[in-house]
């Protein structure tokens, strides 16, 4: 079994500087998001948010990946590389990226990672509800991540939203799951979107999680195209990805790719998330 990272609270304070400067760089993403843009001015917008605050990508030259940011639109579920496409209008993007900042006094790097979905100009009704579905979802499984015994909880948690929610009207994609995140990007433990019978490991105080369901409206069967990167699926769906990653600290919760912690978002669910002690 792979070695599951404990942080103290202070290199998960690190991690929460990461994590924002992540968040702030996915509203420049965000925000360039418009009909005619192309995938790569996306990544631009991303990439000037990272220099400014010092920080560094952790997907550019990551196995070679060639850009900041993965761009996936419409049936692309993830790892789209940004470049010439233009979007247009009623388009889907899920945008993925994260940042690394190092802490001088140890010379150790950590991570943040997260991903929105955003719609394109008059994007339908039906790709609009698959975002929110997918974004409540990892709400969802982040708050029952707060008081879980074992990490396979937090995809029950996501299964069960989802098929109270919509029945079986969306797939969940097994093949793509959340990671463990600290020094590395991807670390142990694998974190399901769905209900497995073995719940994993036990979830423990210095663990960090990136939670990130992936929903499409038809099957879940996938495959990579030629770029050796993007995932599309086999039927034409539509994809969609949200994700978060969260620090379990001394003294609780909290969401680090979220300038709030989560705190208004998991106060609807009656969670209560609580700073990183200084």
């Amino acid at each position: 079994m792979r070695r599951i990272e404990l942080k103290t609270d202070a290199q998960l304070a690190w991690m929460a500087r990461a994590g924002v400067i992540t968040s702030r760089a996915l509203d420049a993403a965000v925000a360039a998001v418009a009909p005619g843009k192309t995938t790569a001015e996306l990544d631009a917008a991303f990439r000037e948010v990272i220099a400014e605050n010092g920080a560094t990508s952790n997907f550019l030259g990551y196995y070679d990946y060639p850009a900041m940011i993965c761009a996936s639109v419409n049936d692309e579920v993830v790892h789209g590389i940004p470049g010439e496409r233009v979007l247009q209008d009623g388009d889907m993007i899920s945008i993925d990226g994260g940042a690394v900042v190092t802490d001088p006094a140890t010379g150790k790097t950590w991570n943040g990672d997260s991903a929105r979905t955003a719609m394109v100009g008059q994007a339908s009704a039906e790709r609009r509800e698959l975002s929110e579905i997918t974004r409540a979802a990892m709400w969802h499984g982040i708050a029952a991540a707060a008081s879980a015994k074992k990490v396979g909880e937090i995809g029950v948690a996501i299964e069960d939203f989802v098929r109270s929610e919509t029945g079986e009207k969306y797939g969940i994609i097994e093949d793509f799951v959340g990671h463990g995140i600290g020094t590395q990007m991807h670390m142990a433990p694998d974190v399901l979107n769905y209900a497995a019978r073995d719940l994993g490991p036990r979830i423990k105080k210095g663990m960090a999680l990136a939670i990130e369901p992936m929903l499409v409206t038809g099957s879940i069967e996938t495959h990579v195209l030629d770029d050796d990167w993007t995932i599309k699926t086999n039927d034409g769906g539509d994809a969609c990805q949200w994700e978060h990653s969260v620090a379990f600290h001394s003294e609780g919760i909290w969401v680090l790719t979220a300038e709030d912690g989560g705190a208004s978002e998991l106060s609807k669910l009656g969670v209560t998330v609580k700073p990183i002690p200084a």
